[in-house]
């Protein structure tokens, strides 16, 4: 399998055994939108990963890759982060932490979990309880 030139992480064989351990049947497809994926902490759209995966000779279709990737975000292999209603980034680190959208640039990028203090939230409805808390601030350049 040709490994694609954004890649430094995984190994081909490492992100086969990733998608098993998650149920995930390892297609040639699947294989190369998580070598993308898994190679560094990122935040990508879906229109990047096609480009990106398209560029190495491949042709994933559209579909191929929402279907994908909707696929990683239910299995947790990546989080799906909406940043307006148009705009949908997957990010690879799926460990705890926070955003900030820079609405001018459209970059996304970390916040630690920690950096925040969240020790109070606002009322939750009756017989609930969070389950997770995921914060984006957006912002503008300064004037």
């Amino acid at each position: 399998m040709k490994k694609m030139s954004d890649k430094q992480g995984l190994s081909p064989d490492a992100v086969i055994d990733r998608l098993k351990a998650k149920g995930i049947s390892a297609t040639r497809q699947r294989v190369q939108i998580a070598e993308l994926l898994f190679a560094k902490p990122q935040h990508l759209s879906a229109d990047q990963v096609l480009e990106r995966v398209n560029r190495e000779d491949s042709t994933a279709s559209k579909a191929t890759i929402y279907n994908t990737l909707n696929l990683f975000a239910r299995k947790g292999l990546v989080r799906e982060v909406i940043v307006d209603p148009s705009k949908v980034f997957y990010d690879s680190n799926t460990s705890e932490h926070h955003h900030v959208y820079n609405l001018d640039s459209g970059v996304l990028t970390d916040i630690e979990f920690t950096s925040i203090n969240m020790a109070e939230l606002p009322p939750l409805p009756t017989g609930t309880t969070p389950v997770t808390v995921d914060l984006i601030i957006r912002v503008r350049e300064s004037s």
